[in-house]
């Protein structure tokens, strides 16, 4: 279980750094602030964000804004083996050496200017990892008191309860989504409610406002109508719709947009009613249920 209060909506790094929006520091430091002046004091990172940068960008801007460590909660994930400019690497890759895990979150904390981070996460699993060694390098860094919690991210149920059998695992981050429901009817979410594993949503939108399909489009034209219903923007209800779910799933929400994280907490308060719920998913599938 557990041993770490999250935010209802956790704010995504991934597009912070040179991958996207190439913030400068003082924009990330003002970005930070805000998140947790609209009670989103959760970070997700992993190392590989801005092919190995967005963390130290981060940690500077975290470090410049005084904020007291304890108001906020950070994530980092490890594994992915990339090619870039600070790693040998001939070909992308997974390591889940125990070795290279301790190194890896030890280079996440001086990056992120932190003794320890909240949650890690194995960023995605890989055909070569070997529980026992997994389970020993988190163990040690929980001895530490480098990380607090330890969890999985993208990883089938089964390949959850290998790693589960060794060491407590208490996340498990995974797309999902009104347009990417699958942990939903896949057994994953049973799975995590049965051993106490919070599922972590990345993507949380969807393709709704990314793709135009007959899928997006049946969707666009019954969110209209519940904006209308809520007084809520589409963004806030598909969150809404993603918090209703019994698993306890928490939306990562990747946006920067000023307007959107004012607006992003007000998802938690809504309460929808079971049929558009289902309307929602009803409109995803194409079909009603059976």
């Amino acid at each position: 279980m557990s041993k770490t209060a999250l935010s209802p909506i956790i704010s995504g790094t991934m597009n912070w750094g040179v991958w996207d929006k190439n913030l400068t520091t003082k924009e990330m430091e003002n970005l930070i602030q805000l998140c947790i002046e609209n009670k989103i004091t959760t970070f997700d990172h992993a190392d590989i964000y801005g092919s190995y940068t967005t963390e130290a960008d981060f940690g500077k801007a975290f470090h410049n804004s005084k904020i007291s460590r304890e108001k906020l909660q950070l994530i980092t994930k490890c594994g992915i083996q990339m090619i870039a400019e600070s790693r040998p690497n001939k070909i992308k890759h997974y390591d889940y050496s125990r070795d290279y895990i301790v190194w890896s979150v030890e280079e996440s904390l001086k990056k992120l200017k932190t003794d320890y981070v909240d949650v890690f996460l194995l960023h995605r699993p890989s055909p070569l990892m070997q529980a026992d060694e997994i389970a020993e390098a988190v163990e040690k860094l929980k001895a530490e008191g480098k990380i607090i919690d330890f969890g999985l991210s993208n990883f089938t149920s089964s390949q959850s309860e290998l790693i589960r059998q060794k060491t407590e695992v208490s996340y498990n981050q995974v797309q999902f989504s009104a347009t990417n429901f699958e942990p939903m009817v896949d057994g994953s979410f049973d799975y995590m409610q049965i051993h106490g594993i919070r599922p972590l949503s990345w993507n949380p939108l969807g393709t709704v406002f990314r793709e135009d399909t007959k899928k997006t489009r049946r969707l666009k034209k019954l969110l209209a109508d519940l904006v209308q219903k809520y007084g809520f923007g589409s963004d806030t209800l598909l969150l809404a719709w993603i918090l209703k779910h019994p698993s306890a799933v928490i939306p990562i929400a990747g946006t920067v947009n000023i307007a959107r994280i004012q607006s992003l907490m007000k998802a938690v308060e809504l309460e929808m009613d079971k049929e558009d719920w289902f309307a929602i998913w009803t409109e995803s599938r194409g079909e009603e249920v059976a």
